[in-house]
């Protein structure tokens, strides 16, 4: 197929999509939020010998913006991240390069970005905690008005139950935030769905206590930090709630400045887990002290 001229009106023009040769410099690689995080630096480098091999074989996709910036991008990715990457990185240093997409007409935003993860569904691993962020990405940004609304219109091709997995994975997100898991892409879809249904049960600051004042940052670190706190919430559907006062349990105390108090249910019975820089040997003994008074014989 012959690459046409770079003009937007001729791709309007035609039904049929048509190659356009863009310059990688006016397309906006983030115009969009993106499922994926990160580029994979051994397969990068596999897809640049395979252009400089035998050339771009599929084009990237664009949209072209309705009111550019002076000076600035023409266009903005839709899908082709990976390439759009190896191709400026061969050719960084060539002012004349031209990259060869398909432009685009999307009835909006979220038409795109649907078409960008639906190539990524089949051209790259896209973790669950991934495919969550964009959707709650899609909602701080004003695309949809709802969780539930961008999970259908990004995921439309999934059934019932697993936009329901998409929206509680974007309900962790939203509610935890980016920084307080070191890793979360390392998790999968049942231990994301285990802690959604814990945060539903008002365990969200349980969690956020416990992960913060951890001094294992690891993946394996939280993770062995999060399941007993997972399954105390998990034990209380199974199991007839207890007559607490008013205002109980408290899970989380800060009695003072510098000192956290978590209870934690374990199989042999609880744990109390002080933290916090005032949480030294002098207050545990004080401590040792007051429970033997008030429960010792």
């Amino acid at each position: 197929m012959t690459a046409q001229p770079d003009t937007p009106e001729t791709a309007a023009q035609t039904a049929a999509p048509q190659i356009h040769l863009l310059a990688p410099g006016d397309i906006d690689a983030n115009a969009l939020p993106r499922d994926r995080t990160a580029l994979d630096p051994a397969a990068l480098a596999e897809l640049e010998t395979s252009i400089l091999l035998t050339g771009l074989r599929q084009p990237i996709e664009v949209w072209a913006f309705s009111a550019p910036e002076p000076g600035g991008p023409r266009y903005g990715l839709i899908s082709g991240m990976r390439r759009l990457t190896a191709f400026g990185r061969i050719h960084q240093n060539d002012a004349d390069a031209r990259i060869p997409a398909f432009i685009h007409q999307p009835r909006d935003i979220p038409d795109a970005m649907a078409k960008m993860i639906a190539e990524n569904e089949i051209r790259a691993d896209i973790s669950p905690w991934e495919k969550g962020r964009i959707v709650v990405q899609s909602v701080d940004e004003g695309l949809f008005d709802t969780l539930d609304a961008a999970v259908a219109g990004l995921y439309p091709t999934l059934d019932r139950q697993r936009r329901a997995r998409f929206r509680s994975i974007a309900e962790v997100i939203a509610e935890i935030g980016e920084g307080v898991l070191t890793h979360p892409e390392s998790l999968g879809m049942r231990q994301l769905t285990r802690i959604a249904d814990a945060l539903r049960r008002d365990y969200g600051h349980v969690i956020e206590a416990a992960l913060k004042h951890s001094l294992d940052r690891s993946p394996e670190g939280q993770w062995k930090l999060l399941r007993p706190i997972l399954d105390e919430a998990e034990a209380e559907v199974r199991t007839p709630q207890l007559a607490y006062r008013p205002g109980r349990p408290r899970r989380v105390v800060h009695p003072r400045v510098g000192l956290q108090i978590r209870r934690e249910k374990t199989p042999e019975g609880w744990n109390l887990r002080f933290t916090g820089p005032e949480a030294s040997g002098p207050l545990m003994e004080d401590i040792m002290d007051y429970v033997e008074q008030q429960f010792g014989r």
